[in-house]
């Protein structure tokens, strides 16, 4: 498990984290969301050691990075995909890395293979794509088996058939029992690969909580029903108008869209009615939407425009973050 306890780093005037506290459990994925400055690379760098908090502290399985005795073993890491020297090949690189670890050589031929590079091990690692630089930092974190993994944007630059071999393997990870940490701007992968979800803005924690119920939390009560018959559907819509706070659209192919109830709700009222219904469900946000809405006001970076344009740049990449 990752701990962190009233994390707080500064940089001279700049408060970049501001109190964090929050546990990465194991066993699941957790997705670590914030916009641009919001503080998430430092937090993942003083996490791994490579910055000194201001205050606070950042524990992996109860103890700190440099107290770890074979780090590589203990937790594995992609902070930058492109850290590896142009000159050498993939392979040699993960050479390097396991003997510093005491890992044995043959463990650096099972992850190229584990991450589709075998072919490409012997190439200068500054002729690799950003996709494939990414599968190498990614083999690399896998070099040592670790019972963690810290993964900032793994998906940068992988084809589709890349990003959803990365989502396999982080769930696959996680159900084997490791704690699994990752940050990413792509808003719809994260909503398919995350289980829980930590928000960040300004370097404060906005949100900690599952991925269901940070959905849950951002989407009002609504659902949608197709009704076949027409005169079946007059009812319905009679009776859910009798209602309070009840309102309800329907579209060109026919499709109820009721604000204020859930699709369960609507299901007890159907069958109350005796209406027959085809399709019903609960229409919920995307992780996208409930994202910017929290977030809104963390903004470090805006174009001048409204509050959903500006959050639609604090979801965009930036360098270095």
């Amino acid at each position: 498990m990752i701990t962190l306890r009233g994390l707080t780093k500064r940089y001279g005037d700049t408060l970049a984290v501001d109190e964090l506290s929050f546990d990465v459990q194991a066993g699941r994925v957790t997705g670590f969301l914030g916009p641009n400055g919001a503080g998430k690379s430092t937090t993942m760098r003083m996490i791994l050691g490579l910055d000194h908090p201001t205050r606070g502290r950042a524990l992996i399985a109860g103890r700190p990075y440099a107290a770890l005795r074979r780090p590589l073993c203990a937790v594995g890491a992609m902070l930058d995909a492109r850290a590896v020297h142009p000159a050498r090949s993939g392979r040699t690189h993960l050479v390097a890395q396991a003997r510093a670890n005491g890992i044995p050589v043959r463990r650096v031929d099972e992850v190229l293979e584990k991450v589709g590079l075998t072919k490409a091990a012997r190439r200068p690692a500054g002729t690799y794509s950003l996709g494939m630089s990414g599968r190498l930092g990614v083999a690399g974190a896998l070099l040592g088996d670790p019972p963690v993994l810290v993964l900032d944007e793994p998906v940068n630059g992988l084809d589709p058939d890349g990003v959803r071999w990365i989502r396999r393997l982080v769930r696959d990870q996680a159900a084997e029992g490791r704690t699994v940490f990752l940050s990413s701007h792509l808003m719809s992968e994260m909503q398919l690969t995350a289980d829980h979800l930590v928000v960040i803005g300004r370097g404060r924690l906005l949100s900690d909580t599952s991925m269901t119920e940070f959905l849950a939390a951002a989407s009002p009560a609504s659902a949608r029903a197709v009704v076949p018959d027409s005169e079946e559907k007059a009812t319905l819509v009679r009776h859910l108008m009798t209602a309070e706070g009840v309102s309800v659209e329907t579209s060109a192919s026919g499709e109820l869209t009721v604000e204020g109830r859930t699709a369960a709700e609507i299901g007890d009222l159907a069958h109350h009615c005796r209406v027959r219904l085809h399709q019903l469900r609960d229409v919920q946000v995307s992780l996208e939407q409930a994202y910017m809405d929290l977030t809104a006001r963390s903004v470090e970076y805006t174009t001048g425009g409204s509050v959903a344009d500006t959050t639609v740049a604090a979801a965009a990449p930036k360098e270095g973050e």
